[in-house]
């Protein structure tokens, strides 16, 4: 049976690549972790990032704003987890600072694919008149 890729549409957008790396470098980061309470959390919120991505494409844009907007939510706890992590010295100063650096990236990615959703919307809405 031929694999049809074009099915899954959300695998193409670079914003989900990106939080799919963010996924893999949680999973990597928290591999040493000695406390589960942390890293479950820590890992089901990144995956939460990617899974809204995905499950918002299949739906109208504005659902998918919604969606959008909810991978957003969970980007800001995986922001609470990497400052916890960092309190309770499970990673140092400078691995603090690539998670942040990684979710800044995809706060602008997610922010701007939102906006440009928007737009789209606003555009479609907008009535159009003859002389």
């Amino acid at each position: 049976m031929e694999r049809d890729d074009s099915i899954f549409r959300f695998e193409e957008l670079r914003v989900y690549q990106k939080a799919l790396d963010y996924v893999d470098w949680v999973y990597s980061t928290t591999k040493s972790f000695s406390n589960d309470d942390l890293s479950g959390p820590f890992r089901r919120a990144s995956q939460e990032i990617a899974l809204n991505i995905a499950e918002g494409s299949g739906e109208n844009k504005s659902q998918f704003i919604t969606n959008l907007r909810m991978a957003k939510a969970a980007l800001r706890e995986c922001v609470v987890y990497t400052s916890v992590a960092k309190r309770q010295f499970l990673i140092s100063e400078t691995v603090e600072e690539e998670s942040r650096g990684k979710l800044i990236e995809l706060s602008k990615m997610l922010s701007g694919f939102i906006t440009s959703l928007l737009n789209k919307e606003r555009a479609n809405a907008t009535p159009t008149y003859n002389s």
